[in-house]
């Protein structure tokens, strides 16, 4: 498909002023009526030269202090839990078979655990040391908090 000088202009100034892909391909099906698959605008944003914007934040090459690096895989979601209170983490991956959804906890004593939701909804709870079982109090503390961090999480 060949486009006009005046089409092709407008094309760079849309990437130039961070358009998005598909959102240069929408502007071309509203303002020229002209439909073009994405691979189709993806080859025409590289033939005339235009580069494309990152819309995330631009960090110095050098600077590598101000660099965010993705969690590591299989990496539980860590909050800092203040001494004394009842923590738990939610796995952003599953590496318990058969599990729904799983994390950690940190009751105030220090005692530390795994828990999960199996398939069919049961509650599973494994301590790290054996026999332990929470205070009244933490393991109250403990179904509240992960009821609402479950609930946010849509389950």
């Amino acid at each position: 498909m060949s486009l006009t000088p005046e089409q092709l202009d407008a094309v760079r100034t849309w990437v130039a002023e961070g358009d998005s892909l598909s959102e240069v391909q929408k502007k071309l099906r509203s303002e020229f009526n002209l439909q073009m698959t994405f691979f189709d605008v993806r080859m025409l944003v590289m033939d005339i030269g235009a580069t494309l914007k990152d819309r995330e934040a631009q960090v110095e090459a050098d600077d590598v202090t101000k660099a965010k690096l993705p969690p590591k895989p299989g990496a539980e979601e860590q909050k800092p839990i203040p001494t004394g209170a009842v923590g738990i983490t939610v796995d952003t991956i599953q590496v318990i078979p058969g599990a729904l959804v799983s994390g950690g906890v940190t009751f105030s004593d220090g005692e530390k655990g795994k828990w999960f939701f199996d398939q069919m909804g049961r509650f599973n709870f494994e301590p790290n040391t054996i026999g332990y079982k929470p205070s009244a109090e933490d393991a109250r503390t403990f179904q509240q908090m992960l009821q609402q961090e479950l609930s946010t999480r849509g389950y």
